[in-house]
């Protein structure tokens, strides 16, 4: 769900056993297929957090994606203008 928390909140969960997301639930995903479709789900749904991510993924070659730095800065301006 892209959504963040801090690391008290992080931790707290952590210490009741949940490896889960605190928001959605959704269990940690365990490979880049699944990641990447998670992160591009959310990215359609023009979710900023989402686009921002993704632009440091094209930057850091992530997720099985190839470097690719001026998708990453394009990216980057689309999620501050939104």
């Amino acid at each position: 769900c892209m959504k963040r928390i801090c690391r008290g909140c992080a931790m707290a969960a952590q210490k009741r056993g949940m490896s889960n997301c605190a928001f959605c639930r959704a269990p940690p995903t365990d490979n880049d297929t699944d990641a990447l479709a998670r992160i591009q789900a959310r990215v359609l749904k023009k979710d900023p957090a989402a686009i921002y991510h993704l632009g440091g993924n094209y930057w850091g070659g992530k997720h099985g994606l190839q470097n690719d730095f001026r998708k990453a800065v394009k990216l980057w301006t689309e999620a501050a203008e939104l």
